[in-house]
């Protein structure tokens, strides 16, 4: 315990973030993958005891009330979680509750960037969305493409500041965010100098923490929606092999009691009455004991209703569509013409009138007498009703 007492900060941190980038790259079943998860799983709790003992962070502050260097400790619940999440657990009990402490970190993560307003609201609102919700397949390929951009763009401020720090410049590629959160830590002779650095260098760096941080927030939120899918997915595991293994021997002896029983067993007696002589359908108090189906006894009903269930229900046309539509149109109920076609025939008064021109026919002759009789009706008709002759509430 005194050993890690006498640790600073930045080296207890970045021991265990050493541990988790070396297991990274091992095999999932390997005993030393185990260890390191484990031992650093115990450091970042005493990590987090440390920060908490220092003070680093206060609700009532707000991002720029952080300093540059204490920045960089924000990702410590993300830390956590991956940590908790790579262990090795055998029993479902084991790993429900695991997968419960992994979301208490994650989302604890979410909550502190949220609280701090390091995350800006359109991102807030982009990451906030579970990708099960989004179909449109291009807005997810966009996600995508913006997550990448901002690894991108993280990488190279991070290059950029180690070479103005005049420190070795570290991979292009780096192989987990293990190893891009330990390329931020403050180093030991910063520390001792009372955190004496370029204003240039410390604005770079705190843009890069902070661009670190957003790529970290839009990482855990991807984690919640699978976390909760893990979650129902273990519920629904058998609890554990050995439970089921003597699950399955107790079946096993079940069944080999019951055949030994039946063995020994005499026959009981059929039963006997009712109707068909099968036993009674009903008990004393109107419970069916056997499924059956009502009938009339008369078999010449029975065919008689057998032979009415699939007769029609309607009546039957007796004429085509065709006939039916000849017989309107005889009876003067659909209504023809219109259009420029019909615009463009003569009326029966122009009609008549061209045809009483036509001279040295007898048609001519029979239609100049109806256009002498129609004008002449026509005549007597308006010397008995003069112009305004109906006009007689509407004076003056």
């Amino acid at each position: 315990m005194s050993s890690d007492e006498d640790v600073s900060l930045p080296s207890l941190y970045s021991g265990a973030l050493l541990a988790l980038s070396n297991a990274y790259n091992l095999p999932p079943s390997s005993t030393e993958k185990e260890e390191l998860v484990i031992s650093s799983l115990s450091t970042l709790k005493k990590v987090h005891s440390r920060i908490v003992e220092l003070s680093l962070f206060s609700p009532n502050e707000t991002v720029e009330d952080v300093t540059t260097h204490d920045l960089i400790y924000l990702t410590l619940p993300f830390v956590l979680a991956e940590a908790q999440s790579r262990q090795q657990l055998d029993t479902r009990s084991e790993r429900l509750a695991s997968l419960a402490q992994t979301q208490r970190y994650v989302k604890g993560f979410v909550s502190l960037l949220e609280t701090y307003n390091i995350v800006p609201g359109a991102e807030r609102e982009l990451y906030g969305k579970q990708a099960s919700g989004i179909r449109d397949p291009a807005k997810k390929r966009q996600l995508k493409i913006d997550q990448f951009k901002k690894e991108k763009e993280l990488k190279a401020r991070i290059q950029t500041l180690r070479k103005k720090r005049s420190q070795q410049p570290v991979s292009d590629d780096f192989p987990s965010n293990f190893d891009l959160i330990a390329s931020l830590l403050p180093s030991e002779p910063e520390v001792k100098d009372d955190r004496e650095i370029a204003s240039e260098t410390d604005e770079v760096l705190r843009e890069t923490v902070l661009i670190l941080l957003r790529l970290l927030y839009a990482q855990a939120q991807g984690q919640i929606e699978m976390l909760t899918q893990e979650v129902e997915m273990v519920k629904m595991m058998p609890s554990s092999p050995q439970l089921d293994a003597q699950r399955a021997e107790q079946d096993d002896r079940m069944k080999r009691r019951e055949e030994e029983a039946s063995m020994w067993r005499l026959d009981t007696p059929r039963p006997s009455g009712g109707p068909d002589g099968k036993g009674p359908l009903l008990d004393s108090s109107g419970r069916v004991l056997r499924p059956f189906t009502i009938l009339p006894s008369d078999a010449g009903e029975r065919q008689r209703l057998q032979s009415e269930v699939f007769g029609p229900s309607h009546n039957l046309p007796t004429m085509t569509i065709d006939d039916y539509l000849q017989v309107e149109k005889d009876s003067g109920r659909i209504i023809t013409g219109g259009g420029p076609g019909s615009e463009n025939q003569l009326t029966t008064s122009e009609q008549l009138q061209l045809d009483s021109e036509m001279d040295g026919t007898v048609d001519t002759e029979e239609k100049e007498e109806q256009k002498r009789q129609k004008d002449e009706k026509w005549a007597r008709f308006a010397d008995a009703n003069p112009r305004g002759a109906g006009n007689t509430m509407n004076r003056g």
